[in-house]
């Protein structure tokens, strides 16, 4: 039996549109990844999975149970005691505990509070037989390469990769039989991810992971894919997964052709038997002026029938041409394309745009330049950022958060941030979390309020453009996948008026699919304003070729 299986099951949003349709699926116990297309429904697939969402038609069962949810909180969230889920938007949760991220927060605060004297029975009930629960979350975070000491802090205090890594702690923690990952690399660093990479290789039970990381995917046994509300599985990992699709539309292609050439030759016979019958009647009447009535008038019939015949004949073949043809597109993909129209922002070559320092050494960005900052988890690039860009807004150099440092490295990463100044208020902010977004708004209004003087139809087309189309620019921000919150934060930074001239992208490739992350780096190249990017993505930001790389390490910027 599988041990996850979706049986005919379908979900709408409630305003209608269609997430899934008609889906079955099973997933054993092996390690499937899922991809497809930014809103094809993968992150929707595993909620409903999770029992975070629930199906508008069919069911699906866990070990042939129905899946309930028991927590509606915390992460991993643990549904049944069976199912570990680990969202995409878990880290937008900023006030959590590391232990809440965990999910060992309510029984360590249980056993916390009975050593302390608090003998209440629901104090028992909580811990259950979870005694250990503080030196099992704490071997579960030096298992991810993170410090044990750090269970009481809180997730806001941590860089979005060791946020990611205290949740899959959590979820090994968990230990369910059936776990399901949504992009569990984002953020992370080249050492986390081959930490992660680590655990996957070892993992038992049923996993399935929602990523874009190819180096994970390949890890995969099966990879199954979601394409226009429909489920296909493929057994093997993602690169024999993506050569078996290329052949196969390499294929269709091929009967394309084929069914077009096929199409055009039957026409023209069709023509040229037409042709052919206007002149065999014409010579008929000339020879029907020298027979009787009678004889002519069966020669007729008979030409007539025999015509008819051959127009039926030219017909059918010709409908079957179009029947193929039309067969064999439906197996070529039509894949709509994010269209990145950057502004065009006007920034000379000369102007300056940004200073980055460190009290000893100065950068300066001038134009249309490229900046990439690079560096570990946790060294401080998001912090940095945020830093100068509350400068930018006007408010006073924030001393206190230089003097409130925990130890020399954060106090050189302040420093940092004191010395570098923007000279332009027009900046464009790409938040890694995307946690800027009000949950509660509409797709369109979100943007509309970056782009107040723009027609509602015009924007409407502009946001189409982001593949952000019909009622699903009227859903909330908070019931979006993480590429589709993407395409509306990168929409609301885009269609801004006035356009920005400097754009601060942290982690913008985080949530996107292969295709569309290909688009936004060739969109950036044409940009004529000036980018600084935090990435972990070394392919993105190869092909970006910053004009400046600096690394923040141990509170110290250095030339690449």
């Amino acid at each position: 039996m599988p041990a996850l299986t979706f049986d005919h099951v379908t979900f709408s949003w409630p305003d209608g549109s269609l997430a899934l349709d008609d889906v079955t699926a099973a997933f054993g116990e092996r390690r499937t990844g899922l991809v497809g297309r930014n809103g094809s429904g993968k992150s929707t697939l595993l909620k409903l999975a999770a029992g975070v969402l629930r199906p508008t038609g069919g069911r699906i069962l866990a070990n042939g149970e129905p899946v309930r949810i028991r927590a509606g909180h915390g992460a991993p969230l643990v549904a049944d005691d069976r199912i570990a889920y680990l969202p995409q938007t878990l880290t937008l949760d900023t006030t959590a505990r590391v232990a809440d991220l965990l999910g060992a927060g309510r029984a360590l605060d249980a056993v916390r509070a009975i050593e302390a004297g608090d003998v209440s029975p629901e104090r028992f009930d909580e811990v259950g037989d979870d005694w250990d629960i503080e030196a099992r979350a704490q071997a579960a975070l030096a298992e991810a390469g993170l410090a044990p000491e750090m269970l009481d802090r809180r997730v806001g205090e941590l860089s979005g990769g060791e946020a990611m890594l205290v949740a899959l702690a959590g979820v090994r923690l968990a230990g369910s039989a059936i776990t399901l990952l949504d992009e569990p690399t984002n953020n992370l660093d080249r050492d986390a991810r081959e930490r992660v990479y680590e655990m996957v290789r070892s993992w038992r039970g049923t996993l399935v992971v929602v990523s874009h990381d190819l180096a994970l995917l390949e890890l995969m046994d099966d990879t199954a894919e979601l394409y226009e509300h429909t489920f296909t599985t493929f057994g093997g990992p993602y690169s024999a997964w993506r050569a078996s699709l290329e052949a196969a539309q390499a294929t269709a292609a091929q009967q394309v052709a084929d069914a077009k050439k096929e199409l055009a030759k039957e026409k023209r016979q069709r023509i040229e038997l037409e042709t052919k019958i206007a002149r065999r009647n014409r010579a008929g009447k000339k020879k029907a002026e020298t027979l009787p009535p009678i004889v002519a008038n069966a020669y007729a019939r008979r030409a007539e029938e025999s015509a008819g015949r051959l127009r039926v004949e030219a017909r059918e073949k010709e409908g079957s041409a179009i029947a193929a043809l039309d067969a064999a597109d439906r197996l070529v993909r039509d894949d709509a394309s994010v269209v990145f129209e950057l502004p065009d922002p006007a920034v000379a070559a000369g102007r300056r745009i940004l200073t980055l320092g460190d009290g000893e050494r100065q950068w300066i960005v001038q134009g249309p330049e490229r900046v990439a900052l690079v560096g570990p988890n946790g060294a401080g690039k998001t912090t940095l950022l945020r830093r100068i860009l509350d400068a930018g807004d006007g408010a006073p150099p924030d001393h206190s958060a230089l003097a409130a440092a925990d130890d020399a490295e954060q106090r050189a990463t302040e420093a940092i941030a004191l010395a570098s100044e923007l000279h332009t208020d027009r900046v464009g902010y790409l938040a890694q979390r995307l946690d800027g977004l009000d949950e509660a708004a509409s797709a369109f209004e979100t943007v509309r309020a970056a782009a107040p003087h723009l027609p509602d139809a015009e924007l409407r087309n502009r946001l189409a453009r982001f593949l952000i189309r019909g009622d699903a620019a009227n859903r909330p921000v908070g019931s979006l996948s993480g590429g589709e919150r993407f395409r509306v934060a990168i929409a609301r930074l885009l269609l801004a008026d006035p356009p920005p001239q400097l754009l601060v992208l942290d982690e913008p490739t985080n949530n996107l699919d292969i295709d569309t992350a290909r688009h936004l780096r060739e969109a950036l190249a044409a940009y004529r304003g000036a980018v600084l990017v935090v990435s972990h993505d070394q392919a993105f930001l190869d092909d970006l070729e910053p004009d400046l790389t600096l690394e923040l390490r141990e509170g110290a910027l250095t030339q690449l």
